[in-house]
């Protein structure tokens, strides 16, 4: 495992502030193992250790709270399609060991090195089944739309892994539109009450095969996605005080006054993946708030 990444067992991948604990080589490739990865798979594990060990992923709050996050790992570039991690059919179900053991491997280093046990320093209240494994790829070979990773600045031919506190996917059905924008309101009406809509730092979209090639034949970017989503995601302050989300009566003026989900169209991540059969996508809600952690994107170097 360190061979294949070249490092020795001492070299420092992280360390993690609240917790005082450094993340050394040697301790992830023996968690890797134990997860069941090759050996080609430790620098997708090690760039995941690194991200998750950001200051700006901040790793105490999603590795603790009581809301349960776990850790979605999109990686990018060419070394998905080298591995084979899934990004298509059955995107986050079962079959490929690539997306299990690897999302596996980080779970493994975060419980038994940084002490995250479940009931100890894993606090949350019903849990998370993509603590288990939480990894995917961007369907980059049939994706109209620019990578991941290459919005957030990376080149085409670098590969990456991006790390996100993120809640489970909220899956969403259209298969009355043959619009984008009739996709898309579909998937922000969804998003809109999808229960935790005060405040978190990213949302992930998921688009599928179906929905992936109806929003890009009417000539939508992942750019005027984003847009559209976020303009129609927001709540009133009424309504989120009538549903007690906010605190306080509602007010004069607060079914006019709008709270976005996100901050701004860029908090929100556009992925293509999953199968291409079904009119089928899905939404991911970041964990938190922007305060407290964000995605953050790591190199996979080799």
């Amino acid at each position: 495992m360190l061979d294949a990444v070249r490092l020795a067992p001492d070299a420092k991948l992280a360390y993690i502030r609240d917790r005082f604990v450094t993340v050394t080589a040697e301790k992830v490739a023996i968690n890797a193992v134990m997860a069941g990865c090759k050996p080609e798979y430790m620098p997708v594990v090690v760039a995941a250790v690194e991200g998750i060990g950001d200051e700006g992923w901040s790793y105490h709050g999603p590795g603790t709270s009581t809301a349960g996050a776990a850790v979605l790992m999109i990686v990018n570039g060419p070394i998905a399609r080298e591995l084979d991690i899934n990004a298509g059919d059955n995107l986050f179900g079962p079959g490929w060991r690539a997306n299990l053991t690897i999302g596996r491997a980080v779970r493994l280093v975060m419980r038994n090195v940084c002490g995250s046990m479940p009931g100890l320093l894993d606090r949350g209240t019903v849990g998370h089944p993509g603590k288990l494994s939480y990894v995917i790829a961007e369907n980059e070979a049939e994706s109209p739309w620019t990578p991941l990773h290459v919005e957030r600045g990376f080149r085409p031919e670098q590969s990456t892994v991006t790390v996100m506190a993120a809640e489970g996917p909220h899956q969403f059905y259209n298969q009355l539109s043959s619009t984008a924008e009739g996709v898309l309101i579909t998937l922000a009406d969804s998003m809109r009450i999808s229960g935790n809509v005060m405040g978190q730092p990213h949302y992930c979209l998921v688009l599928a095969g179906e929905h992936m090639k109806t929003i890009a034949a009417d000539g939508w970017d992942k750019k005027r996605i984003r847009q559209f989503v976020w303009e129609h995601t927001q709540n009133a302050h009424a309504h989120l005080k009538r549903t007690q989300r906010m605190a306080g009566a509602p007010e004069a003026g607060d079914e006019s006054r709008m709270r976005p989900l996100v901050a701004a169209p860029d908090d929100i991540l556009v992925v293509a993946a999953g199968g291409r059969a079904g009119a089928f996508s899905c939404f991911i809600p970041g964990w938190s708030s922007a305060k407290s952690s964000a995605a953050i994107t790591k190199e996979i170097k080799r």
